[in-house]
Parts: structure tokens; sequence; C-alpha cells
């Protein structure tokens, strides 16, 4: 993994662990919620996380792709880094897809 990547997932995971430490419990007042909440809330934050990450690997693809200078190793690494940002949004757009099987699953 390129140094930049590690730094990227760094900050990702960082950024992660901070939201789990930060959420307070959403039934501090009253029942805990059905299961069907608890995937649309899964669903909204996996779409959330993965349109966040998409979004800077596009910005990153960008950058890349205008600092290139006509290189052609470098143009290659940006349409690649855009190519990730791509398909991070293919899966955000079918996060809700691949939830709403889950949801069939266990009945929800």
């Amino acid at each position: 993994m390129h140094r930049s990547h590690r730094r990227i997932a760094s900050v990702a995971t960082a950024a992660c662990v901070s939201l789990v430490f930060a959420a307070s419990p959403a039934w501090a007042e009253g029942e805990p919620p059905s299961l069907g909440k608890v995937v649309d809330n899964a669903r909204l934050w996996v779409m959330g996380m993965l349109a966040g990450l998409a979004t800077l690997y596009f910005v990153i693809g960008a950058a890349r792709y205008v600092m290139a200078g006509g290189d052609p190793g470098q143009v290659e690494r940006a349409k690649q880094t855009l190519k990730s940002a791509m398909a991070g949004y293919a899966l955000a757009l079918l996060a809700p897809v691949v939830l709403a099987v889950l949801r069939g699953i266990v009945g929800a």
C-alpha cells in the first residue's frame, strides 16, 4: 500500500473510531430500537462513509491528474484513483440493496 493510501486509511479509521466512542445510545429514553431501525441506521451510516471516502479519492485523483504534467505514469495513477472513487460511489449506491437483502434474511 502506498504511503498516501495508508495515511487516508488511518484518517478514516480514526474518524470511525471517534464516531463509535462519541455515539450515545439511541434508546437512552424509552424502549430499545427495533432491528429494522438498526438496519436503516446502518444503511445510512454505510452510505455516508462510502460516499465520503469516494469523494476524498475523487478529489485526490483529480489533483493528481492536474499535477501530472503529462507524465504517463502519474496520469495512470490518477486514473486508477478516479476509478477507485467511482467504485466507492457504486458501493454507496448498492449499500441499500445489500442491506435490504440482509433485512430479508433476518426477517425484519
